[in-house]
C-alpha cells in the first residue's frame, strides 16, 4: 500500500497487513480508495528513513505495464502492478466519423467553398490524437505515483525490438542475427508478435515454435525479417527445405495469408514506435533518472527469472537486473474511459441526430464514474454493491461491479468512495508462474539457436 506522511509527502509503501494495524490504531487515515492510499497522522518525511522506489514501464499500443519496485543492486522486489488500458483505438474510431460526418456535409451542402486546408500546419513532434492519448495517460500515471511514492528512478522500453539487431544495417547472413549478448531474441520476439505465437502452418499455440524460413535458405532464401515465419515442431520438420508453394500446394488460401502476413508490418508495433520517442522525453523532463531497454532484454531477463508473460511483470523486468525475488499476486487493472463528451446530440447510424444530452453530468450528487457503495436494505438487489456508477436524472443508478452491472439502485442507497478521475478500476490475478521465483543465472550467456531451440 502506498504511504503519505502527515503532511501528504510520499514514504515507502508497507504491507497490506500492516496498513490495516496501522488504520485500526488511529494512527492512519484513508487518503484514496483506489488505489489504496493511507496518510499517517504522527509521521514526518523529515525524521523518517526513505529508501525510495523505482518504476518500470512497458509501453504498449492497447495496455501498459507499471510496476513500483524496490532496488537493491541488481535484485528487484515487486511492490505494486498496475495494468494501464488505453483507448486510442476509441479515439481513432471517434475521429473517423466526425471526418466523415464533415465530409458528407461540406460535400452535400458547401460546395462554393474554397478549400482552407493548405493553411494548417502541424508543429514538429505532433502526434495523432490516439497516439498521443498513449504518452499522456502513461504520463499521467507515472505523476500520481510520484505523488503516491518516493520514485528513484524509472525504467523504460524505449523500443519494442531492437532494429539494429534485426538488421544492423545490412542484409543478416548466415547465424549473424543467433550471435551477441541477447543471441536472436529480438528477432524470435518480433516474430513471436508478428505471427500471434502460433504456428503459421497449423495454427497450433501452446507449443514450442521454431523460427522457419518461408523461402528455404537452400533455395536462396534470404534471412531477413520478411523471409521468417515461426512453426511448430512437427511442421517445421515435415515442410524442411520443401518451397512453400509446395508444401502448401492444397491450400492456396493458406499459403496467401502467409505471404500476405509475412510483408506486414505490425500495427501496434508501429504504434508504440511513434510514441517511443515522445514518452522517453517527456520521462526525460519529470528530471528523474531514466533507463532505457529493448523489448528483446526484457524477454531474456524474463526467461531467466521464470516469470510468465504479461505486461506487468515485462515492466518489473525492464533493464539490466540479477534477480527478481517476489511480485505482486494482484494486478490493478486501469481502464481509460474519458470524462464524458463534448456532444450534444447522438447520431444514428447515418449520422443524424438522434436524441439529446443533458446538460448537466451531476444528478444527486454523482456523476457516471464515481466509484460508490451502495448499501440496499431489502428487495431483489438486496446487499451491498460497489464499484463505477452510471446515473441518471430520476434517481434511478446502475452500479458496475466485479460480478457484473447492478441495475435500477436508488440514489438515496449510495455513498462516495472516489470521484470519477477518468478511469474506472478493477483487479485480477497475475500471470501465472512458477511456484517460487528463481535466481538468474550470472553472467549474459546467450540462448541456444533461434532455429533449432524452441521460442
Amino acid at each position: 500500500m502506498f504511504v503519505l506522511d502527515a503532511r501528504g509527502h510520499p514514504l515507502d509503501p508497507c504491507h497490506p497487513a500492516r496498513a490495516r494495524r496501522l488504520l485500526a490504531a488511529g494512527r492512519a487515515v484513508v487518503h484514496r480508495h483506489t488505489p489504496f492510499v493511507i496518510r499517517l497522522k504522527d509521521r514526518d518525511v523529515a525524521t523518517s528513513t526513505v529508501e525510495g522506489v523505482h518504476v518500470g514501464i512497458d509501453p504498449g499500443s492497447k495496455h501498459t505495464g507499471l510496476a513500483v519496485f524496490t532496488s537493491r543492486g541488481a535484485n528487484r522486489r515487486g511492490r505494486y502492478a498496475i495494468q494501464l488500458d488505453h483507448r486510442g483505438a476509441a479515439i481513432r474510431d471517434k475521429l473517423t466519423a466526425r471526418s466523415r460526418y464533415r465530409r458528407r456535409r461540406r460535400s452535400a451542402n458547401l460546395r462554393y467553398r474554397a478549400p482552407r486546408f493548405l493553411n494548417r500546419t502541424r508543429p514538429p513532434g505532433w502526434l495523432a490524437p490516439s497516439l498521443r492519448h498513449r504518452v499522456d495517460t502513461t504520463m499521467s500515471w507515472v505523476a500520481r505515483l510520484t505523488r503516491w511514492a518516493p520514485v528513484a528512478a524509472v525504467h523504460v522500453e524505449r523500443v519494442s525490438f531492437d532494429t539494429h539487431a534485426l538488421s544492423a544495417g545490412r542484409p543478416l547472413e548466415g547465424a549473424e542475427y543467433q550471435q551477441g549478448t541477447l543471441a536472436g531474441y529480438e528477432v524470435r520476439e518480433y516474430l513471436l508478435a508478428k505471427w500471434g505465437r502460433t504456428c503459421a502452418y497449423c495454427g497450433a499455440s501452446g507449443v514450442p515454435l521454431n523460427l522457419d524460413h518461408i523461402h528455404p535458405r537452400s533455395r536462396g532464401g534470404s534471412d531477413r525479417i520478411s523471409n521468417l515465419t515461426v512453426a511448430c515442431i512437427g511442421c517445421n520438420q515435415a515442410k524442411n527445405a520443401t518451397p512453400i508453394e509446395e508444401f502448401l500446394n492444397g491450400r492456396p488460401a493458406l499459403l496467401t495469408k502467409i505471404l500476405r502476413q509475412a510483408k506486414a508490418p505490425l500495427r501496434d508495433a508501429a504504434a508504440v514506435n511513434a510514441t517511443r520517442w515522445a514518452l522517453w522525453r517527456a520521462l526525460e523532463a519529470t528530471g528523474l533518472p531514466v533507463h532505457t531497454a529493448s523489448g528483446g532484454r526484457t524477454k531474456w531477463n524474463r526467461s531467466r527469472t521464470g516469470a510468465a508473460k504479461s505486461h506487468t511483470l515485462d515492466a518489473l523486468h525492464v533493464g539490466e537486473l540479477e534477480s527478481v525475488t517476489a511480485w505482486p499476486p494482484v494486478v490493478l487493472v486501469v481502464t481509460a474511459t474519458g470524462r464524458g463528451t463534448y456532444a450534444r446530440t447522438t447520431p444514428d447510424r447515418y449520422g443524424f441526430p438522434r436524441l439529446s444530452r443533458p446538460r448537466i453530468k451531476r444528478h444527486h450528487g454523482f456523476q457516471t464514474g464515481d466509484l460508490v457503495r451502495a448499501n440496499v436494505p431489502a428487495g431483489k438487489k438486496a446487499g451491498i454493491h460497489a464499484g463505477r456508477v452510471l446515473v441518471r436524472s430520476s434517481g434511478s443508478f446502475d452500479i458496475t461491479t466485479r460480478h457484473g452491472r447492478v441495475t435500477g439502485i436508488n440514489h438515496r442507497h449510495v455513498r462516495h468512495l472516489q470521484r470519477a478521475d477518468g478511469y474506472g478500476y478493477t483487479t485480477q490475478k497475475e500471470a501465472d508462474r512458477h511456484d517460487r521465483p528463481v535466481r538468474a543465472r550470472s553472467g549474459l550467456g546467450g540462448p541456444p539457436a533461434p532455429d533449432s531451440s524452441p521460442a
